[in-house]
């Protein structure tokens, strides 16, 4: 296996742990790597954290270039993208990517300006093959697929002659592997080469305000959309929510209307999920939202209308009015309980 031109990938740490968006990266990695025969790094910085960094090694990574410096606890712009260039620059990867988090989409651009190189943001898919211009023919290189013209159309988006490829990934589109307990990765300590003048500012102290609904590990979904953006559409929705055992999603327009948290967006522009059951109760089923959610194991779509897109992804599909089906979806579970 030729380890240059392999496949690198920013780990984000957040307290000292790793963000879930790497290790699904890291899982991709190993998939685009075997089609390559390459292998996969990453690259990590922050402080205290090389015991964290140990269980890379379970989902496939060969090796982590770990820079530990205090002041490298939280994230900050500049000496991160400086750390970042100079991974980059001296083992040479062929493809790198960061998770399209706040912290990937602040560093990734500047990474990639001070490489010169392209960078292709918010993929939903990542491939490996060949890709012809004119009377030339590129093989191997990156296929970076991603919603675009908002959402109504999906686009490839290919960089060639730019290396190496770099690209931000959704949180939740690629599927994480369970972890090989004797998965063995290599830390290798890398010195902070950014200068002092860099460290601009200080983080005294980080807040964060944990959300109240998690999308993202949820195995049942019940999700509202503009047909049931009633009070007691709304209503019916949670409460069959709560009754599966599961949470309650919804779609852009419900949320832009203020009728659910921001937190609770299935979609593009939202939370991607993969939860075992998803119920769609009146949303339309756009390609914005099917974006989010159709990695789902089963999806069950009710709906008045018997040309809703959703139908199409559905595994089982209802055309009724919410306000009649849903309550006789609860007595039934309710009767079987």
């Amino acid at each position: 296996m030729s380890m240059t031109r392999n496949v690198m990938v920013f780990i984000e740490l957040n307290d000292g742990k790793i963000a879930d968006v790497s290790l699904e990266l890291v899982c991709e990695a190993g998939r685009l790597a075997r089609k390559l025969n390459t292998g996969v790094v990453a690259v990590a910085m922050g402080y205290d954290a090389r015991n964290e960094l140990m269980c890379l090694g379970g989902f496939g990574c060969d090796k982590v270039y770990y820079t530990d410096d205090s002041r490298l606890s939280f994230f900050s712009s500049v000496p991160y993208a400086g750390i970042m260039v100079s991974a980059i620059r001296k083992y040479q990867p062929g493809i790198v990517l960061f998770g399209a988090t706040t912290m990937g989409r602040d560093l990734a651009p500047r990474v990639a300006s001070a490489l010169r190189c392209g960078l292709t943001a918010d993929c939903t898919q990542l491939e490996i093959g060949d890709h012809g211009i004119r009377d030339k023919e590129y093989k191997n290189i990156l296929l970076q697929i991603r919603p675009a013209f908002g959402g109504n159309i999906i686009a490839t988006i290919v960089s060639p002659e730019s290396t190496p490829s770099m690209a931000t990934v959704r949180e939740g589109v690629m599927k994480m592997a369970e972890p090989d307990p004797s998965g063995k990765t290599e830390i290798v300590m890398e010195p902070c080469c950014v200068p002092d003048e860099d460290f601009l500012t200080e983080v005294i102290q980080v807040v964060r305000e944990e959300s109240s609904v998690n999308l993202k590990s949820a195995r049942i979904i019940v999700s509202a959309g503009m047909g049931a953006g009633s009070p007691e559409g709304l209503l019916l929705v949670k409460q069959l929510a709560r009754t599966l055992g599961g949470v309650a999603g919804a779609s852009r327009p419900v949320v832009d209307a203020g009728l659910m948290d921001r937190c609770c967006q299935v979609g593009q522009t939202g939370v991607t999920v993969r939860p075992n059951l998803y119920i769609a109760c009146g949303i339309s089923g756009q390609i914005q939202h099917r974006a989010g959610m159709e990695g789902a194991k089963r999806i069950i779509a009710i709906n008045k209308d018997l040309e809703a897109p959703i139908f199409n992804i559905a595994h089982y599909g209802i055309v009724g009015d919410i306000h009649d089906v849903i309550p006789k979806m609860i007595k039934a579970y309710k009767a079987k309980a």
